[in-house]
């Protein structure tokens, strides 16, 4: 007798979300677009144009997930016992450096400064990091440190390699290269961002040159062809360009310990390293380390905010996307109101992150501007803390949005969400920028005061903004220790100001409104979808997200 058969098939798989689709990252963004146009960089509007059709390829997607499965790997000894602190990646980690490089994202706003520059590289930015986000970090080391190499007699010799669009994975010296990327060292395990702390001594050895003794808890981008990195010249900190490889072909000595197991940025490769006499260059003064530093810092928080701005949209369009194909009670997610609410109330957050990022690029391409370097040296460390911030939360939420799915490392959420944690470390973490927002608020006390007087006058039918432009130039009056009690309401007031005249000036009124409504009326902001002002429009889902 045949034993019986079981019929194996238990279910049909339905109800289940698709992958984006192939897009265009520019085109599918309004915020973006007309953002370009706005603050300069409507020139670079073609090539943005095919760049975005290139990076929304969904088989780059699917690149970029299997390069943050797969970590970096050190290799500190080769076969024969000889130290050679090599880093080896994943190869789909030099398609993304290569993408960046033909973009110019590590220099192209520094070697062709045309009007614009800046910001069309925050929209190659914008577009890149909501695709694979590790890569972003030694393109933005690089490029940060172009203007401060670029004051020294010696940068002729680097200038070519900066400027070439073309990414060279070899690990062999400068000379050799069709190009080169620049990392940063500055962090030592008892200072953190304290770098008055630091203990890595330099002592000259002649011709410009200098040994370097002592350690970096955090040395990113290990694999850069020199590295910015802070050390003590007879007690004064002092601004190094460390070389990976010396002139006479030999392996500078710059030890990896390990590399940091981190929570995301997973792609990229962070390590602990050792200086055993490794020869570096000075860069700047003597005693002026840290002044040199903040300077680039201006540059790499700048991209903070960028990279965040990007994680936000990337979850936000994933959100929208999954609410439109998933079914929950008899119903499409994104037919039921409150979910429609949360997701509005996102979309608003991302628009306005993206118009405040955009804003910020055109300070930059003003260098000249005493006005525009007054906003840059304000604007930069309030927007990269609450723009980081609220980041995190969004990415949260729409996490949420696919429920267990969600949770899932198969699937982009988890990413996103391991991701937007990074920025608002990265680079002096919310603290640090409150007090530097402080710091520039004293600096131009009277060209703020005055702004935030203008821009509350131009909008005198929005009491909620005068109310919200009285309290800030209060506090910013105040006396230095009640200062630091408000500070994170002072870099949360000064944002919301910005987001909101920027929008209420630029976008549809139906959106601008629902801005206002919810973040400058009290009760609203904290928690998304919290405050029902009319928020789940299809206008505002359709223009965050038009594709299906």
């Amino acid at each position: 007798m045949m034993p019986h058969v079981l019929d194996q098939k238990t279910h049909q798989v339905e109800n289940q979300v698709p992958d984006l689709p192939d897009c265009n990252l520019f085109l599918a963004d309004p915020a973006l677009v007309q953002g370009v146009r706005r603050e300069g960089g409507q020139g670079c509007e073609p090539e943005l144009d095919a760049w975005g059709q290139r990076l929304g390829r969904a088989a780059l997607a699917r690149l970029a997930a299997e390069v943050n499965r797969v970590s970096p790997v050190l290799r500190a000894y080769d076969r024969g016992g000889h130290r050679i602190d090599v880093v080896d990646f994943h190869p789909g980690w030099a398609e993304f450096l290569s993408l960046g490089f033909a973009q110019g994202m590590h220099g192209g706003a520094w070697m062709n400064p045309a009007p614009g520059a800046h910001v069309a590289r925050a929209a190659h930015y914008l577009m890149h990091g909501q695709v694979e986000a590790g890569s972003l970090c030694p393109l933005t080391m690089t490029s940060a440190a172009i203007p401060l190499l670029a004051r020294e007699p010696w940068f002729a010799a680097l200038q070519p390699k900066l400027a070439s669009l073309t990414y060279d994975a070899r690990d062999v010296p400068v000379a050799a290269k069709q190009s080169m990327m620049i990392g940063m060292g500055m962090t030592e395990k008892q200072g953190g961002s304290d770098l008055r702390g630091n203990t890595s001594q330099a002592r000259p050895v002649g011709d410009g040159w200098h040994a370097l003794t002592g350690h970096k808890w955090f040395f990113s981008s290990p694999m850069s062809d020199a590295h910015l990195m802070l050390a003590l010249v007879d007690g004064a900190p002092t601004c190094f360009y460390v070389p990976r490889w010396l002139e006479d072909g030999q392996r500078n000595p710059v030890h990896i310990q390990r590399l940091k197991d981190k929570l995301g940025n997973r792609s990229n490769a962070s390590v602990e390293v050792e200086f055993a006499g490794a020869l570096g260059r000075q860069v700047g003064e003597t005693g002026r380390g840290i002044a040199t530093l903040v300077e680039m810092a201006s540059y790499t928080r700048m991209d903070c905010v960028l990279g965040s701005a990007a994680l936000l949209r990337q979850a936000l369009v994933q959100g929208i996307h999954h609410a439109r194909h998933r079914r929950a009670f008899g119903r499409f997610l994104i037919e039921q109101p409150l979910m429609r609410q949360v997701l509005a109330d996102l979309a608003l957050e991302s628009e306005a992150a993206t118009a405040l990022a955009l804003r910020l690029a055109r300070a930059f391409d003003h260098p000249a501007d005493a006005a525009e370097q007054a906003v840059r040296r304000l604007l930069t460390p309030a927007a990269k803390f609450w723009v980081c911030k609220r980041t995190i939360e969004a990415a949260a939420e729409c996490m949420e949005v696919w429920g267990g799915n969600g949770y899932i490392e198969d699937g982009p959420m988890a990413r996103l969400y391991r991701e937007a944690p990074v920025n608002s470390i990265w680079e002096g973490s919310g603290n640090v920028m409150c007090l530097d927002v402080l710091r520039a608020a004293r600096h131009d006390f009277q060209y703020v005061a005055q702004e935030i007087d203008a821009l509350a006058r131009a909008h005198a039918d929005q009491p909620a903004l005068g109310k919200t432009a009285a309290r800030l130039v209060c506090h910013l009056q105040a006396p230095p220790d009640e200062q630091q009690m408000f500070a994170r309401q002072i870099a949360q007031d000064l944002v919301l100001l910005v987001q909101a005249d920027l929008l209420l000036r630029h976008a549809p009124g139906w959106l601008s409104q629902a801005f206002v409504s919810s973040r400058l009326q009290g009760g609203g902001g904290r928690v998304y979808g919290a405050q029902a002002v009319g928020l789940a429009s299809d206008e505002l889902l359709q223009r965050a997200w038009a594709s299906g």
